[in-house]
């Protein structure tokens, strides 16, 4: 599970998500990458699930980067516990997510394979994603 050696905060505050991504909006590495058309925060398990799933998919060819890291200790109280007595303590980690990043690259496989592996990926995922290619490359 992707998780950060060391925080400087252990209990930071949730920030609002919400406009378009600031960096990582474009297809850098592969061939192809997922984009997140909605905000939200996605968690270090779905992103391993995601991860499982496109490699799956893609069989033994191609490579495959992770764009987002789940660097937020995202907190909750117990079940059954009352009001107040301060924040809850880290339950999970969480890599916030806005509009217009890409998330996952592939490189080194045919496009059919990749709609195929990333259509599969969206389903791991809790916000709308698409599919976009490298400018000047052949697709979208």
């Amino acid at each position: 599970m992707l998780m950060p050696k060391r925080v400087k905060y252990r209990k930071p505050f949730r920030r609002p998500l919400r406009g378009i991504t600031k960096g990582g909006g474009t297809v850098s590495f592969g061939d192809y990458g997922l984009q997140a058309l909605e905000c939200g925060w996605i968690t270090a398990r779905q992103i391993e699930a995601t991860r499982v799933a496109i490699s799956r998919k893609m069989r033994k060819g191609g490579k495959i980067w992770i764009r987002i890291f789940p660097d937020r200790p995202f907190t909750k109280k117990p079940l059954e516990t009352r009001m107040g007595k301060g924040k809850g303590n880290p339950e999970f980690w969480v890599a916030p997510v806005k509009r217009g990043r890409i998330m996952f690259e592939v490189a080194g496989v045919p496009k059919e394979v990749v709609e195929r592996a990333f259509t599969t990926a969206a389903h791991k995922l809790p916000i709308k994603v698409r599919l976009v290619s490298r400018e000047g490359f052949g697709g979208d």
